[in-house]
């Protein structure tokens, strides 16, 4: 049984894992007090080659899909969850939030049927699932509840802009009113994985000016870029989010291709690294 007390300050660190010594950023002290393990994974460790090389866990980018399978095998079980049933959803720029409520095997086949019909978070209310969604520039979003529930979320600009990560956080609120009341939300952790930083992200004046009417001014730290990272804390603070727990990973993924993948760097053929969070059952 999970407590569910305050959950320690979110820290982001880098360690390695298994047998394998698999790097990916993780906070052990959130492991130890609720179980739950978050992990953002970088390039290395896998067995993908070329421009997939080596850890994709993208099967939608032209890699050979026994390298992916492999290399989604590889991370579960370096994390220790070789036996915990993986849920990896199509993602498509959507606002869809597919709830993993039951870990029954019927109900784990529904929920995949509903993650590959097409959506951009998943929410976790049960353990014994894990959850991966897949980047590659776009911001990678776990959120985590002191009971141990948890939600993960892929939002490129259109789901900051749509508030994807926030209505997962929403979802995993109501799970957890019972408990939690209904400020349950500013207990959360959230960690945001490697993404393109506002330096790297320049958009047109149309992108802008929307970020701007819908989050403010703070987001737009220049004439030519944006800050997905203030735009999203800014609409999670919406939700019920405490600013002072949401930790960044301090990572630009453009500017750091060589470790973690990037669309922009890579002009469009690279591989995806992950974002992974599970709670095992028992």
């Amino acid at each position: 049984m999970v407590a569910t007390g305050q959950l320690p300050i979110p820290q982001i660190t880098a360690r390695r894992f298994g047998a394998r010594c698999l790097p990916a950023l993780t906070d052990d002290a959130l492991y130890e007090r609720t179980g739950v393990r978050v992990a953002f994974t970088g390039r290395a460790g896998g067995v993908s080659e070329g421009p997939y090389s080596s850890l994709n866990l993208g099967n939608h980018v032209g890699d050979d899909p026994a390298s992916v399978e492999r290399n989604r095998a590889l991370v579960l079980e370096a994390l220790d969850a070789a036996d915990v049933p993986l849920v990896v959803p199509s993602q498509v720029h959507g606002e869809v939030v597919v709830e993993l409520d039951d870990a029954s095997p019927e109900a784990l086949d529904a929920a995949r049927e509903a993650a590959l019909a097409g959506a951009d978070a998943l929410v976790a209310t049960v353990p014994g699932i894990a959850a991966l969604l897949c980047f590659a520039d776009c911001v990678p979003v776990i959120v985590v509840s002191p009971t141990g529930r948890f939600a993960v979320a892929h939002a490129g600009w259109r789901g900051v802009e749509n508030g994807v990560a926030a209505k997962a956080v929403r979802a995993l609120a109501r799970a957890d009113a019972a408990e939690l009341g209904e400020d349950a939300a500013s207990g959360y952790n959230v960690y945001v994985g490697p993404h393109i930083h506002a330096s790297c992200f320049e958009t047109g004046a149309d992108v802008r000016k929307r970020f701007e009417d819908r989050f403010g001014s703070s987001c737009i730290p220049d004439e030519r870029h944006v800050d997905l990272l203030e735009a999203l804390t800014v609409g999670l603070e919406e939700a019920g989010i405490d600013r002072a727990r949401v930790a960044d990973a301090g990572v630009c993924t453009v500017c750091s291709c060589d470790e973690f993948f990037s669309y922009r760097a890579a002009g469009g053929i690279c591989g995806r690294h992950g974002a992974v969070a599970f709670r095992k059952a028992g």
